[in-house]
């Protein structure tokens, strides 16, 4: 019996669990489908070498956290969650998969969905 669980939970990882990017593969949608503020920022080998890194600037704390609760919404139905801090005016995001570990199409998916909510959000440009 436990070795079934072992067996599903190996398929599950394998054909669900999203695929880590090679780092010219992110250099290259990085540069292809997100804004020019979205940076590949170096970490840890184990989290995969590198993650997305953007800092929202917006014109007050309600906007900011209006933005945030726009995202938490849309994050929530991907199933794929930021690592974020917000001050005041500014909200501060990291992007990588856990599951993979690193960069993975989800995290560019959700890096442009952010694009598109902070232009309606009271982005300061």
């Amino acid at each position: 019996y436990f070795w079934l669980i072992a067996v599903i939970a190996m398929f599950r990882c394998n054909f669900l669990c999203a695929a880590q990017l090679t780092e010219a593969q992110a250099v290259k949608k990085c540069a292809e489908t997100l804004s020019s503020q979205w940076k590949l920022s170096p970490v840890a080998p184990e989290r995969g070498g590198f993650e997305l890194h953007r800092t929202f600037e917006f014109q007050d704390f309600q906007s900011a956290f209006g933005f945030m609760s726009r995202v938490a919404i849309a994050a929530d139905k991907m199933d794929h969650h930021p690592n974020w801090s917000n001050v005041y005016s500014t909200v501060d995001v990291k992007l990588w998969t856990h599951d993979a570990p690193g960069l993975t199409e989800k995290d560019f998916t959700l890096a442009a969905e952010m694009d598109k909510i902070a232009g309606g959000s009271g982005l300061v440009e």
